[in-house]
């Protein structure tokens, strides 16, 4: 018994809880009273909690191209420069390791439900879909914010609305648990329950956790904007896994694949070093390897 309880305390696993728990308590400044931070990180969060320990670096790069603080349109280099710099170094670790998003969608995985697994053709054209959720968003962005440089925003911002300052994170669903259900909650507002736009976000939220109940990591493998900028930066990161060919049972063993949330091909990668888009370096397939065949890569 005191074997398995140290067997399971040394696994990745439990070490990646921890660290995630750690880091969604952190990311709210409400309850350290840190101040306002400017770090700015690739991760889904909110823009709502004031103040705040962390900013999103996708919402950064909505805000900044529509002048949302000072009505002035500025390149978002910072937050560009997040997501390269974290893609470049750690890959899409943070996803998996301190993400509050994804943390949630990892407890909400503990729920007793039979799990889906999408056959891999389906999973191959679902994974598109995250990438235009970012087109549409990002589209929608560049596009006002040229207009509004130009001077002839006026009538492109009233037909946008709401969505002029920040299309995809007006409808996040990490904005409406992490803000707008809290807002409602510490402050009851009849008007925000009478406009339609609540009920789309809080539709949104709901379906996404109830997919998440059935598909780990529902959301991060389909539909995420985050996720598929730093797909693309995985594929140059310094963090891989590499495989032991002479401990690996390919051919009788696929344990690591069937612990792949995100389902992985980990044994038709290369051995010495894969840096696969969708991976999150979870090391669900670490752990579950009864051979301890693979490893983290770094560089």
């Amino acid at each position: 018994m005191k074997s398995k309880i140290k067997e399971n305390l040394l696994k990745f696993s439990t070490l990646r809880r921890v660290i995630q728990f750690l880091s969604f308590i952190f990311f709210s400044a409400v309850i350290f009273n840190l101040g306002e931070l400017p770090l700015l990180l690739p991760v889904l969060w909110t823009w709502g909690i004031e103040p705040n320990t962390v900013g999103d670096a996708f919402t950064a790069i909505q805000f900044t191209l529509s002048g949302w603080k000072d009505n002035n349109v500025v390149f978002p280099w910072l937050a560009i420069a997040s997501f390269l710099i974290i893609g470049i170094l750690l890959g899409k670790s943070l996803c998996g390791w301190i993400c509050p998003f994804g943390f949630i969608q990892d407890l909400i995985g503990f729920i007793k439900r039979k799990k889906m697994k999408l056959s891999p053709r389906t999973h191959e054209s679902m994974i598109y879909v995250k990438y235009a959720v970012l087109s549409i968003a990002l589209f929608v962005s560049v596009t006002f914010s040229i207009v509004k440089l130009v001077g002839i925003s006026r009538s492109y911002e009233e037909a946008l609305g709401i969505f002029a300052k920040a299309p995809f994170t007006t409808l996040s669903p990490a904005e409406t648990l992490f803000s707008t259900l809290l807002q409602i909650l510490s402050n009851f507002d009849s008007e925000i329950l009478s406009n339609p736009l609540f009920w789309t976000q809080l539709f949104i939220m709901v379906g996404v956790l109830v997919f998440a109940a059935y598909v780990p990591r529902g959301w991060c493998k389909y539909f995420c904007p985050h996720g598929a900028i730093m797909a693309v930066l995985n594929r140059f990161s310094f963090l891989g896994l590499r495989r032991d060919l002479v401990k690996c049972a390919k051919g009788e063993c696929r344990l690591c694949v069937e612990a792949c949330p995100m389902q992985v091909r980990i044994l038709d990668s290369p051995w010495e070093k894969f840096s696969d888009p969708e991976c999150i370096y979870c090391l669900k397939c670490v752990d579950s390897c009864p051979n301890k065949a693979i490893k983290l890569k770094y560089p």
